[in-house]
């Protein structure tokens, strides 16, 4: 009978500096007691990111390693984060996308039940979406927590930790960096890690590349740094089944052959195919219609400076690519020009209901809906619900106007907002896309997992604020 066969379960290539403890065995015996089991290559990399010197500090203060997607990469980063919370660490686990950080939350909390542990006995926890909480119950003051976030430009900034996390790292950028490098520098042994894959043609950071290069050349400031990656040298052939091997840790165990085969293009030596499923490193930057400094440039702190009592205007976008709805609001401010946000984003499978409370407010002066999936059936649901308000069921053509008007309204100044990490990352990672047929315009996102129908909703919000004339203050004479 043969053996079966497994990708291979040591880097390709790596530089961890010599340590001879380690407390990773800890971290994966802990998390074996749950009903998962760490594979072997996931053991080896646990204990060269957990290993310490004779003072019991951490050998690495950083370490990043760079992995195929669909391997496990980011449960070391959950056993990680599951060890320092019970071993009186603060953690501050960040992501690129909300869904990712939600997502870790998620898998934290079943991870801590399927080892044995009991919610509000053994920790407790709280959830605001993109801003999830973990807390230790056990042993002596401090106890140990976690923190989920949504990576911003100041996100972390006042807070400390022992422990920072960066997942999705090939969207880290120096911005990000900035902000959140200080959370850890009062403590007495820091770690910062980094996890990712190499970034592809829409990857908006820096950060994660030039730490990798800086690392393996032992730039002077890697002192203290690791790094681990499964990947091939160059451009290679993507049907070539051993390179799937050399890459892939995880193939064989909870990858397979036919699942990799499945998701390959007809172009064997595709770029986007080489950086996934082969780890290749090529260098990219970003580029988007609207960029993150144009967006930011016209953000607000604090409430919006509306005068007396505005009419709210209400966009709603069915998405067809990510099943989800998304609320927006519009107002118009003192100045003339108007302030937009995102209200929620849900999957439309949860039904609609919760958008009549909104629709209900007496201050809403309009509504719009875009979306042949969804639009008529919210219409008749507003219908019954007694809304008096007729939304706007906008044809292509008035779609379009109104992307149009919202990017020349936006670079002349004319657009504000609060500063929404989901929307900012919306926004920032966008490009045109063909609709209609007259060379008119929507958008869709250059970034994966990322939902457009965020931008697409506060453009249709605008649109209907933008077409309500100011009102003027009546004049009275005698």
């Amino acid at each position: 009978m043969c053996e079966k066969r497994i990708g291979r379960q040591t880097p390709t290539v790596s530089r961890v500096l010599p340590y001879k403890e380690t407390f990773g065995l800890q971290a994966t015996l802990l998390y074996d007691q749950s009903r998962r089991k760490s594979m072997e290559w996931q053991e080896l990399m646990m204990c060269d990111i957990m290993a310490v010197d004779e003072n019991g500090l951490w050998t690495h203060m950083k370490f990043g390693w760079s992995i195929p997607r669909r391997n496990g990469k980011s449960e070391l980063l959950i056993m990680r984060a599951d060890w320092g919370l019970t071993h009186s660490e603060r953690v501050l686990y960040t992501a690129h996308l909300t869904s990712t950080s939600s997502d870790a939350w998620g898998k934290c909390i079943r991870l801590l039940t399927s080892m044995g542990f009991v919610e509000n006995d053994d920790f407790k926890t709280t959830r605001v979406h993109g801003q999830e909480h973990i807390e230790w119950l056990k042993g002596d003051e401090p106890r140990g927590v976690i923190n989920f976030r949504t990576r911003t430009a100041t996100g972390g900034l006042g807070e400390g930790y022992d422990v920072l996390i960066i997942d999705e790292a090939q969207e880290y950028t120096a911005d990000q960096e900035s902000a959140l490098k200080y959370v850890v520098t009062d403590s007495k042994n820091p770690q910062t890690l980094m996890c990712g894959t190499p970034p592809t043609a829409v990857s908006g950071g820096t950060v994660f590349a030039k730490y990798r290069s800086d690392t393996l050349s032992g730039a002077e400031d890697s002192e203290n740094c690791g790094w681990a990656e499964w990947s091939v040298p160059k451009l290679s052939n993507t049907r070539d089944v051993d390179l799937w091997y050399e890459t892939n840790p995880s193939l064989g165990t909870i990858l397979t052959e036919r699942t990799v085969r499945s998701e390959l293009g007809s172009d064997p030596m595709s770029i986007d195919d080489n950086i996934q499923r082969l780890g290749v490193w090529i260098t990219y930057s970003q580029k988007s219609a609207i960029s993150e400094a144009e967006w930011n440039a016209h953000k607000l702190t604090g409430k919006p400076p509306v005068s007396g009592k505005p009419q709210i205007f209400l966009g709603v976008k069915f998405a067809k690519d990510t099943g989800n709805v998304t609320l927006a609001a519009a107002v118009r401010l003192e100045s003339g020009g108007i302030f937009v946000e995102d209200i929620d984003c849900r999957d439309a499978r949860d039904g609609t209901d919760w958008l009549i409370p909104f629709m209900k407010n007496p201050h809403v002066g309009g509504i719009i809906i875009d979306g042949a999936n969804g639009q008529q059936a919210l219409a008749d649901d507003m219908k019954r619900a007694g809304i008096k308000i007729k939304p706007v069921l906008p044809t292509v053509k008035e779609v379009i106007a109104a992307n149009d008007l919202f990017e020349k309204r936006l670079f002349g100044g004319e657009i504000f907002h609060a500063g929404q990490p989901a929307l900012a990352q919306a926004v920032s990672n966008c490009e045109h896309r063909a609709i209609g047929n007259g060379g008119g315009y929507g958008w869709k996102s250059i970034l994966e997992g990322a939902d457009i129908s965020l931008l697409e909703a506060v453009s249709l919000a605008h649109s209907l604020c933008a077409a309500q004339k100011k009102r003027k203050p009546q004049k009275v004479s005698y």
